[in-house]
């Protein structure tokens, strides 16, 4: 079978692909660079972007509870300043052989300036396992508080960094988001 194009549509052809790449081009002469992001001594996945010399960081990286309202169009990001101490009675500690281990946390929470669902303690091994230590709902009104959970005995049972992080429940039907964390290193 021939295939027979005239001069014409080969020209017109021709035009459209180049205003269609003009306009790709025109797009990817106002993103300048893309950025290696460090958060914690961390590198971002999806790193940023430096548009009209603004950089542009993907929320889902920004370490804190987020609670986006389509309808609305607003995105509520809730980010409060939080301290873990972990007890072992009363002594405080941070690095820990292998074993079990009986301790409690104790968060101290300041500048929530938002109303949240809940809050809890969670301690995440070296695998990724996470298992959750205690939550505390009614939250409501409070902008600084102290949160401490009952003792409980743990198993580390694996040597490498574990972490206890604090999460917030921004609303009843979200879920439960990372804001803070205290790492344990298992040393042998």
């Amino acid at each position: 079978m021939k295939l027979k194009l005239g001069w014409k549509k080969i020209t017109a052809a021709a035009l459209v692909l180049t205003l269609m790449s003009g306009g790709t081009l025109l797009f990817a002469d106002s993103i300048q660079d893309r950025i290696r992001v460090w958060m914690n001594g961390q590198e971002l996945k999806d790193g940023a972007y430096l548009i009209d010399n603004k950089i542009y960081v993907p929320v889902r990286d920004i370490s804190g509870a987020t609670n986006w309202n389509k309808s609305s169009g607003t995105l509520r990001i809730v980010k409060p300043n939080v301290h873990i101490f972990l007890f072992k009675g009363d002594t405080a500690f941070g690095n820990v052989n292998r074993g079990k281990l009986k301790f409690n946390v104790f968060s101290q929470v300041d500048t929530l300036h938002d109303d949240v669902e809940a809050v809890k303690v969670a301690i995440e091994d070296p695998g990724g396992s996470i298992k959750d230590i205690q939550s505390q709902s009614n939250i409501q009104g409070k902008d600084n508080f102290w949160f401490r959970t009952y003792d409980f005995t743990y198993d580390f049972d694996t040597v490498g960094k574990y972490s206890v992080g604090f999460y917030i429940k921004t609303s009843a039907g979200s879920g439960f988001e990372k804001v803070a964390e205290k790492v344990i290193t298992v040393l042998k």
